[in-house]
């Protein structure tokens, strides 16, 4: 993205963050039990975390460990300037047994794909640096792992991965998995246009699903899906707003051929599921898919050109769903995955 641009931006992305501050002094956490099934054990996570934690010199142990549920597990985001840095122990500040250690964890983290996934994400701080966007400021390595409280049998605890454009906060409590939210792989240029990795495309299936479903509607039912002629310059999702952002806009699912439906489904499960491991993945599905799944809206923002600036967002009883282009060729995407009944692990 040009400077001039991306420096008008900025304000309003600064906006966001300071605004998602704002309301974490209010906001109401709740401990007390998951509103639904856990996930499955987290034996294999809680195993990995302990082991790349006791890898760690003190002075790492310390920058990688926070308090569980205090402000800078409330406050997550999976943006920032070139200069921000993320709470927690970075990979470029690890040690190659300490390292080996962490992509352990990830994998216990993400699944085959996902994981590839994150990667390329990473990958995209170091094509934009060698771009003239931020070198200096940015690496594939600097992208943080933290811990928030004491991993164990019992209680509530919580392992982030958390970078520019990549993040996904997962919450244990007594020993299951009790959530997978907030979860987000964003990218920028999305589309690789030139160099080293041309042809390169991060969102493949986020952009082509939406875009094929959209576009496979009658003109009625399209125009009552487009709830805005205006693209959706950024998720509306974020700390503090996590669940302000719940009410249904668009086309109900009800209104939607099969193939349809199915389309809607694969494009919830590409955001909520694919990037987890096997049997997390499994219970995220019936998970999902418990709620009303006639109830589920999709809405879109602009135009379906493509290469062309658009938005969509996808709502059900229990989840969001946004995608947002923060420049006007669709190569600056953003998106956010919330569970809704398991913000960060609370329930209320």
């Amino acid at each position: 993205m040009p400077k001039s641009h991306r420096d008008s931006l900025e304000p309003d992305r600064r906006s966001v963050v300071l605004g998602g501050t704002a309301l974490l002094s209010a906001a109401m956490l709740s401990d007390a039990g998951a509103a639904e099934a856990g996930l499955g054990s987290a034996s294999e996570i809680t195993e990995r975390v302990r082991r790349f934690m006791t890898s760690l010199e003190p002075d790492k142990q310390k920058a990688a460990s926070f308090a569980w549920n205090g402000s800078e597990w409330r406050g997550w985001n999976y943006f920032g300037f070139p200069s921000v840095i993320k709470p927690g122990l970075r990979i470029e500040q690890l040690d190659a047994t300490q390292k080996t250690n962490a992509w352990d964890l990830l994998t216990a983290m993400y699944s085959a794909s996902g994981l590839a996934k994150a990667k390329t994400v990473m990958l995209l701080q170091d094509v934009l640096a060698s771009l003239g966007d931020g070198a200096g400021q940015r690496s594939s390595e600097r992208f943080s792992l933290a811990v928030f409280g004491t991993p164990g049998e019992s209680g509530t605890w919580g392992v982030r991965f958390e970078g520019h454009h990549l993040h996904q906060s997962i919450t244990v409590r007594d020993g299951q998995i009790a959530s997978v939210t907030p979860s987000s792989f964003s990218s920028n240029p999305n589309r690789i246009r030139s160099g080293q990795h041309a042809g390169l495309t991060t969102l493949k299936d986020e952009e082509a699903l939406a875009r094929k479903l959209i576009g496979d509607l009658a003109p009625r039912l399209q125009g009552r899906a487009r709830v805005s002629g205006t693209p959706l310059n950024n998720i509306l999702s974020y700390a503090g707003r996590e669940r302000a952002n719940g009410q249904k806009a668009g086309l109900p699912a009800s209104e939607l051929a099969s193939a349809q439906r199915d389309l809607l489904w694969q494009l919830i499960e590409t955001y909520a599921v694919d990037h987890l491991p096997g049997p997390i993945a499994t219970a995220q599905r019936a998970r999902l898919r418990s709620d009303d799944q006639a109830a589920v809206h999709f809405a879109w923002y602009g135009p379906n050109t493509a290469e062309k600036a658009f938005g969509y967002r996808v709502i059900g009883d229990g989840f969001v769903v946004e995608m947002g282009s923060v420049d006007p060729a669709a190569l600056h995407l953003h998106t956010i995955y919330i569970d809704l009944a398991n913000v960060l692990g609370r329930t209320g």
